[in-house]
């Protein structure tokens, strides 16, 4: 235990408790936030799909930080998602890494105080569970021994997080799975709209889900808004898509 690093250590302390899944995402992104030299942090879930969604975020920056990587489908968290590699970037700002993501670096400038962003991918064995989002305000790597804790503690959150629906950590009274809501029901989520969303488009252009989710997208980056919101439009009718591409 003493090479343990503190995050690591406060969420093996909790990881035998009874808690639902989004008060397990909130203790985790706590203990990151308390153990770690960061501002904020979220937990992302089924990330590179339609069906991804925030589980967890720890104030309004970190919401939006993942609001804007999905919109835009690039930044450090999608990187992580698609990869499954834990992305460093000490300085948002002067980092030839973001060059790859020219209009999510853009529009962290523009929209937040962001200077430093650490995306850690939540895997077990083939299981690509999401990501774990840490960001700081101020430029700057984490210290090796942040970094090991990090990763070391992005492994046991995953590990969690896939015990919540399958014992133990998640069924502590001997409860049907089947009873139990989860991270797995898309009828929780907060991103539920974009699915909704997702199938009116692709029936209104006769294209995959994959397709209707990307004109969705680039509507949204047209008009410098969020995913989520177009998705709200198209659900509540405001918005209908045309295969001209003139949306109304």
């Amino acid at each position: 235990m003493d090479d343990l690093g503190s995050v690591t250590r406060t969420l093996l302390s909790i990881a035998r408790i009874g808690i639902d899944d989004r008060e397990l995402a909130r203790r985790i992104c706590q203990a990151c936030v308390d153990g770690l030299d960061i501002d904020g942090a979220s937990i992302s879930l089924l990330t590179a799909s339609s069906s991804r969604q925030t589980l967890w975020a720890t104030d309004t920056t970190a919401e939006l930080l993942e609001d804007l990587q999905f919109s835009l489908n690039e930044g450090a968290c999608m990187e992580a998602a698609t990869t499954g590699r834990a992305i460093f970037v000490a300085d948002l700002h002067h980092s030839m890494q973001v060059a790859q993501w020219p209009v999510f670096a853009d529009a962290v400038a523009a929209r937040t105080t962001v200077g430093a962003l650490f995306a850690l991918p939540l895997q077990w064995g083939a299981v690509n569970i999401g990501v774990l989002d840490l960001y700081r305000v101020v430029p700057g790597p984490l210290s090796t021994s942040e970094q090991r804790d990090a990763l070391a503690a992005a492994d046991t959150a995953a590990l969690m997080l896939l015990g919540q629906r399958t014992e133990p950590f998640g069924n502590p009274d001997g409860l049907d799975a089947s009873s139990q809501d989860g991270w797995l029901d898309d009828a929780t989520s907060r991103h539920a709209v974009v699915h909704q969303a997702t199938g009116m488009v692709l029936v209104q252009l006769g294209v995959s889900a994959s397709d209707a989710l990307a004109r969705m997208r680039g509507h949204a980056f047209a008009h410098q808004r969020l995913l989520l919101d177009v998705a709200r439009d198209v659900v509540d009718l405001r918005l209908v898509f045309t295969e001209d591409k003139d949306d109304r």
